[in-house]
């Protein structure tokens, strides 16, 4: 069993930690020696998934561009070279080009040295292997590794080579778009395309300048695309108000046809439309579900808790296919699909409402720059037809209102409260007047209301890994939400063990 020292380390399927000393008052705890230990407890894990020893191993490391990423990098690949590990250094590098090394560079495993859009002063590892990221099970094998002081033994042999994948990683997605659009410049399929890129100085600036440029595309307006591990203009986070905020004036000022956002590692994206308009949350979960439903007609779209009654509208209604809203954490949404998938039923996306979207074709990797080039690449084959990207939302209905409220748990043992105070509300919404539970939600409790009670719904759930209780409420009318806010909040205010 973890103690606390290794506990804290485990960030859902990934491993984080600070790894820059005296920044708000947080000490460092990715140390050297910890470092060490986490990247030792990796080899023996991926010895015993693999069944080969260290030393037949190939793994490839990657890092965003964090201030501390060169560095923990160093570590890692000093540790698997000193085990006979063949080691492939590929520098700055997207989290999803690295789960990609697996499938085109043949490698047993890969190391991404990232925290998402967390501060600069954090850092952490992300793995894979050819079936994909970890799940929460193996990290917690590798920190019990770690723990335990686990060593593999000294082999002799373990090389580092240098590799620049990110070229093949781009090659891959300017072939994609350039196979797709078919256009009669095969070469230049975006010619006359006006497209920027806000990368809030983050891994996705060679997008812009290795991608889209050389397939014609004018990306002048562009934000950002220099890489800086201080992320001094805004966090690079699609979820961010800021930094769509930042995306969406760059196409007013620029005048574009398009605009896309990454976070810091690129595996989740955004868009916004040529009127400004962001094309996230619930609109790029309608818009990769056109994408997704074109190839897979009836298919299932795996969401999470979240979204909102006009999508499952959307998919269910005009798309013609099925919504299966499950809990929160991409990759329970991403595993969920692959289970559907094996069951017989085609899932074709797995999409969390933060960005993350994994679609079938593309091995179920949450990769925004590939999300990002599935909307180009509709684009630009709406645009031979002369109709618009926007056009394809037209149906969606988005709530008149919308408001998430966090709610601290108070308790030590905060899971054993949070299930209790959303066990208590399920009770009192079975006896309430005018609640109608949600009979295909997976996570918390969710209940609707008809016009005279607030016209719309909340969840209320359990944080993927906080203290918290996540209240999230739509409503159709103005004023609504706060007549459903004012209901709830007046039950959870019996309840023990949080702060409301």
């Amino acid at each position: 069993m973890l103690n606390d020292t290794y506990k804290r380390f485990k960030s859902g399927t990934d491993i984080r930690g600070v790894a820059v000393d005296g920044v708000a008052g947080e000490p460092m705890n990715l140390t050297d020696d910890i470092l060490s230990s986490m990247a030792d407890g990796f080899i023996l894990w991926a010895e015993e998934k693999t069944g080969k020893p260290s030393s037949s191993l190939t793994v490839s490391v990657g890092r965003d561009c964090r201030i501390s990423g060169e560095h923990i990098a160093d570590i890692v690949m000093r540790r698997l070279a000193r085990a006979g590990v063949k080691v492939y250094d590929c520098g700055l590098a997207s989290t999803p080009s690295m789960f990609m090394t697996t499938i085109d560079l043949g490698c047993d495993a890969a190391v991404q040295i990232t925290a998402s859009h967390h501060p600069f002063n954090r850092n952490g590892l992300k793995f894979f292997t050819r079936g994909g990221g970890l799940d929460s099970a193996d990290i917690e094998a590798i920190l019990q590794y770690a723990q335990d002081g686990d060593q593999p033994a000294p082999v002799v042999g373990g090389v580092v080579s240098p590799v620049n994948y990110m070229e093949n990683y781009a090659a891959h997605l300017r072939a994609l778009i350039q196979r797709e659009v078919n256009a009669g410049d095969y070469e230049h399929p975006l010619a006359g395309f006006h497209i920027v890129v806000d990368a809030g100085n983050g891994a996705g600036g060679f997008y812009a300048d290795r991608v889209l440029e050389p397939l014609g595309a004018d990306t002048s307006g562009s934000r950002y695309l220099e890489p800086d591990g201080m992320f001094p203009n805004h966090v690079p986070n699609p979820e961010d108000a800021n930094a769509m905020a930042s995306i969406c004036e760059a196409v007013l000022e620029s005048g574009a046809d398009l605009g896309v956002i990454f976070d810091t590692d690129v595996d989740r994206g955004g868009a916004v439309d040529r009127f400004g308009k962001e094309i996230n949350r619930n609109r790029l979960v309608a818009l990769a579900s056109v994408l997704a439903l074109e190839r897979h007609p009836g298919g299932t779209i795996v969401t999470d808790s979240i979204t909102s009654t006009g999508l499952n509208e959307f998919i269910e209604k005009h798309l013609g296919g099925k919504h299966y809203r499950y809990r929160r954490g991409y990759k329970n949404v991403i595993n969920k699909a692959i289970e559907l998938k094996a069951q017989g039923i085609a899932a074709p996306l797995a999409i969390e409402t933060s960005g993350h979207a994994a679609m079938e074709e593309n091995y179920y990797l949450d990769d925004g720059a590939y999300l990002c080039t599935k909307i180009i690449i509709k684009a630009a084959q709406l645009r031979q037809r002369g109709e618009t990207l926007e056009s394809l939302l037209a149906d969606l209905k988005e709530p008149v209102e919308a408001q998430e409220i966090r709610i601290k748990i108070t308790d030590k043992d905060f899971r054993a409260t949070g299930q209790r105070v959303i066990d208590a509300l399920t009770s009192y919404a079975e006896a309430a007047d005018g609640w109608q539970i949600a009979p295909d939600n997976r996570e918390g409790i969710r209940v609707s209301f008809d016009k005279e009670n607030g016209d719309g719904w909340f969840l209320l759930r359990l944080s993927v890994h906080d203290p918290i209780l996540p209240l999230n409420i739509e409503s159709d009318s103005a004023g609504g939400v706060a007549v459903i806010r004012d209901q709830v909040m007046g039950f959870l205010k019996t309840q023990s063990g949080i702060d409301v």
